[in-house]
C-alpha cells in the first residue's frame, strides 16, 4: 500500500487501532448483550436469490452477485472501529481456506451501528489493507432499516427480522442456489466450528441442488 506523505506507517496505525478497539470493545459487548443472538426463523421463498442483487465495490466498480452464481456466498457487514473489527483477520483466514473450493466472501462496510465506520470508501479500503483483506469489499452501505440496501431488505423478507444485522459483523450464508442457509450474530467467530461446518456443507452441495 502506498504511504501518503505525513501518514503514520502501518504498524503505528495498527497500534492506534488496538487502543481504539479497546475503548469501544465494551460498547460493542453491551450492544451484543442487548440484541442477543440471531433468532431462528423459517425460510420464506420470495422467488429471488442472492444472485439477483448488486453492490458497488469499494473501488467504485459494479459488483454484481450474479457473477458468483452457483457458488456459496458469505456476506458480512463490517466496521473499522468496532470491538469485533479484528474479525477481519478471521474472515481473511476463512477466505484463504475455502476460496479455491468455491466460497465467495463479500464485506459490506456500514456506519449503522455505534457510528463505527465514519470514513470514506478510500479510507475504509486503506484500513482493510492493514488487515491484508483480499476478499471483495462493497462500498459503504446502509444495512438496517427503511433505507437498507435491497439485499438486506430481502434478507428480512426471506429469513425474518431476527436475521437482519443488529450490530457490526453479522454473517449471512447463502447456498449454491442463492437461497439463505443461516445467519450468525457478531460474537460468532468466522473461523469457529459453527460457521466452518455450514460453509463446508454448502460447498459439498451439488451446484444445481
Amino acid at each position: 500500500m502506498a504511504k501518503r506523505v505525513g501518514a503514520p506507517p502501518l504498524p503505528v496505525t495498527r497500534r492506534l487501532f488496538a487502543g481504539l478497539g479497546f475503548a469501544v470493545a465494551m460498547g460493542s459487548y453491551y450492544g451484543e448483550k442487548l440484541i442477543g443472538k440471531a433468532a431462528a426463523a423459517p425460510m420464506r421463498n420470495t422467488g429471488m436469490s442472492v444472485f439477483d442483487f448488486e453492490f458497488t465495490s469499494i473501488e467504485g466498480e459494479k459488483l454484481p452477485l450474479s457473477a458468483y452464481r452457483g457458488k456459496p456466498v458469505l456476506v458480512v457487514n463490517t466496521a473499522s472501529f468496532c470491538g469485533y473489527t479484528p474479525q477481519y483477520t478471521e474472515l481473511e483466514k476463512l477466505w484463504d481456506l475455502y476460496k479455491d473450493k468455491g466460497l465467495v466472501l463479500v464485506g459490506v462496510p456500514s456506519d449503522d451501528f455505534g457510528r463505527q465506520e465514519p470514513g470514506t470508501n478510500a479510507e475504509i479500503k486503506a484500513f482493510c489493507e492493514g488487515f491484508d483483506v483480499s476478499f471483495p469489499m462493497a462500498e459503504k452501505n446502509v444495512v438496517a432499516g427503511a433505507k437498507a440496501h435491497p439485499l438486506y431488505k430481502w434478507i428480512a423478507q426471506s429469513m425474518g427480522e431476527g436475521a437482519t444485522p443488529r450490530w457490526n459483523f453479522f454473517k449471512h450464508l447463502f447456498g449454491r442456489d442463492g437461497q439463505p442457509i443461516a445467519s450468525w450474530p457478531s460474537r460468532v467467530s468466522p473461523t469457529g466450528p459453527e460457521i466452518r461446518k455450514a460453509v463446508e456443507a454448502a460447498l459439498a452441495a451439488k451446484p444445481n441442488a
